[in-house]
């Protein structure tokens, strides 16, 4: 199991928007990532979150370029999170180790830069289907139908391009992504073995911070690490092979100690 740590290098994520939006407390904020235990750095510099603004590609690109140079230098694997592919180009040119597209690359014209390239594909679903969440209310007993439907859909389309499927990794989505509904996202925590037996590709869950938590909890962005770490614990005893959060020291002993307390339990985290 590997974790990323979250950068949004944005003016309004939900969650932190405006704290690491210049370069040095971007780069600042990833060594800490790091030196707490991700193992892959996830730089997003637009935000996804259904009031935030449009920002250009070429605004995405100005806020990455000096944190991914800087971090490459240091050997730090990144992951770019961005459906514009323009950004998607721009990130391949630099050999970054992942693209995550909250998309799922929908735009075959990418096809065969994705299938030259050696990064990862981290292909997430979403209702939305293009562009950032919005605010839609889905059935949640109809959701997983419609998650496999889609990763059948565009698996199909990628090998057909050339992409190895050694090379995708399967994201759900969360949150808004999967409605307005929060029953929505905990129907999909629970069906996550259903994913890993219909597919069989490694999968990445991101429910850090994620609004379904917090109305539960009734806990603000920052004031949400524990329901945060129980849904991320829970994710990972059901399956999940990466986990993509805000914070990823608590995560990380929380696994050493679940490892050292039941070794021999099914479902133990690898």
């Amino acid at each position: 199991m590997k974790i990323f740590g979250i950068v949004n290098v944005t003016e309004d994520s939900f969650s932190d928007g405006g704290r690491y939006l210049s370069p040095d407390a971007a780069i600042a904020h990833a060594r800490k990532l790091a030196s707490d235990g991700a193992e892959v750095i996830d730089l997003g510099a637009a935000s996804s979150n259904p009031d935030a603004a449009p920002v250009a590609a070429e605004t995405e690109i100005a806020r990455l370029a000096p944190v991914v140079d800087a971090l490459k230098r240091e050997g730090v694997a990144i992951s770019v999170d961005t459906f514009a592919p323009e950004v998607q180009r721009w990130a391949l040119a630099k050999e970054v180790e992942h693209i995550n597209d909250i998309q799922g690359f929908p735009d075959a014209r990418m096809y065969p830069a994705l299938a030259d390239s050696s990064a990862k594909l981290i292909v997430m679903h979403s209702i939305q289907g293009r562009g950032p969440a919005t605010r839609i209310k889905v059935p949640p007993e109809t959701l997983m139908d419609r998650i496999i439907a889609f990763f059948e859909r565009r698996l199909v389309a990628l090998a057909q391009a050339g992409v190895e499927r050694s090379r995708l990794i399967l994201d759900p989505g969360m949150g808004l992504f999967l409605g307005s509904d929060k029953d929505a996202s905990f129907t999909v925590l629970r069906s996550i073995p259903q994913l890993k037996r219909a597919f069989g590709l490694p999968l990445l869950v991101s429910v850090s911070r994620k609004s379904f938590l917090r109305r539960l909890t009734g806990r603000a962005p920052l004031e949400s690490g524990p329901a945060s770490l129980a849904a991320e614990l829970f994710a990972v005893l059901r399956g999940a092979d990466y986990i993509r959060t805000h914070e990823p020291g608590p995560l990380k002993d929380v696994l050493a100690i679940w490892r050292d307390l039941a070794p021999e339990t099914d479902g133990n985290p690898p």
